[in-house]
């Protein structure tokens, strides 16, 4: 089969991964909070900026390269954190790590995925990332950092935009509880996907595996959890300035923190010693009145030389150069790496990153870009009548 021909853009993975994987996992995996407003203006927003062709260049093969934190990287994107990543597909986690060490590009895994750090080392590449909800206890956070660490990963990412558990109703409406609970009515849903059934069979029912490792720090607090809530809703806090600091000083590797939207909190952030900015509105899961990170880009850009990482909306290699010609420095992906596997399984994100590299080099020679720095700068306001 013709990947290419058959499942040419990110759209068509996303329409084929949601036949092959139950609705609740799908409603998991798909949905935003509220009315979904937030998740439609990043792609309003992205479609909104518009670059000028450039002639007569000549033939070129464009430079997809970057320098990130002292790392070189052959392409501009990566994998971003996902929650509960196994659940959308069986051994989602090691089937990216493998694939990131493939390609020379980032997996970022979350401390609510499924798998440990551990679990991941023996695929993990040289860009293994670790991105941490930060727990309350200071003897699990310093336990956590010194496993990741032995583990392989390199950079830390600290998540603040989640200071409270959002709602995301289609979820709830969807019946997925945490822990998964497979009740008549999912297994009806199962029943439809054998793929995901056959895999999740033989790898037993997805699970927080990390967080269930801490479980005995909060045992007999469970009572009262929304259906959807879980052991990590217990463990970690809300994190403060001062949380960031004491981060910075046990973490001896790159630190990036994770859903910054406003540039009032670039100078804080500088003085407290963060390697890099990562804009996003968690690809709006939540809050429904969030502006899209392409939005407030150029001002968080004017006001920091810090590298700035870029996720939320972001459906091809015409978005990132969108992100980079504003400001950005690397693109993140978590929702697309995900609708690969579910459509394609082990052979998704292969196919994906080839994609995304065709399309990066098609619109590059559009513009009459070599480096991806020539992009810097190449946008226009269209003027209305």
């Amino acid at each position: 089969m013709d990947l290419h021909s058959t499942y040419p853009a990110i759209s068509d993975l996303r329409h084929r991964a949601r036949a092959r994987i139950p609705h609740f996992v799908w409603e998991y995996l798909d949905s935003a909070t509220g009315h979904e407003a937030t998740k439609a203006r990043n792609r309003t927003k992205l479609d909104e900026v518009l670059m000028m062709p450039s002639v007569l260049h000549g033939e070129m093969t464009p430079d997809l390269s970057v320098d990130l934190m002292g790392q070189h990287l052959p392409l501009p994107f990566g994998i971003a954190p996902v929650g509960m990543s196994g659940l959308i597909w069986p051994d989602a986690e090691c089937h990216l790590a493998r694939a990131a060490a493939d390609l020379g590009i980032p997996y970022s895994l979350s401390t609510v995925a499924t798998q440990t750090p551990e679990m991941i080392e023996p695929v993990l590449g040289a860009q293994g990332w670790f991105q941490m909800y930060p727990p309350r206890d200071a003897g699990i956070r310093a336990d956590m950092l010194a496993r990741a660490k032995k583990a392989g990963f390199h950079t830390l990412i600290l998540t603040v935009d989640v200071p409270v558990a959002s709602r995301r109703e289609r979820q709830l409406r969807g019946g997925l509880q945490q822990p998964p609970k497979i009740t008549p009515r999912l297994l009806a849903q199962v029943a439809k996907c054998p793929a995901w059934a056959l895999g999740t069979a033989h790898l037993g029912m997805p699970r927080m595996r990390l967080m269930d490792s801490y479980a005995d720090h909060v045992k007999g607090q469970t009572e009262g959890l929304s259906s959807t809530a879980h052991v990590g809703y217990l463990l970690r806090t809300s994190p403060d300035w001062d949380y960031v600091s004491k981060l910075r000083d046990e973490w001896d590797g790159s630190l990036v923190v994770k859903g910054v939207l406003n540039a009032a909190d670039v100078a804080p952030l500088e003085k407290a010693g963060v390697d890099a900015i990562w804009l996003s509105n968690h690809a709006g899961r939540q809050f429904d009145a969030a502006p899209s990170p392409i939005e407030v880009l150029p001002a968080i850009r004017a006001a920091t030389k810090l590298p700035l990482i870029f996720d939320s909306g972001i459906e091809g290699g015409l978005d990132m150069l969108r992100a980079i010609a504003l400001g950005a420095d690397f693109v993140m992906m978590g929702r697309a790496w995900h609708y690969a596997l579910g459509a394609l399984g082990a052979d998704g994100p292969a196919h994906l990153a080839d994609m995304l590299t065709s399309d990066l080099i098609a619109n590059m020679g559009q513009l009459g870009a070599r480096r991806l720095n020539d992009v810097r700068g190449q946008t226009f306001t269209r003027t209305v009548p």
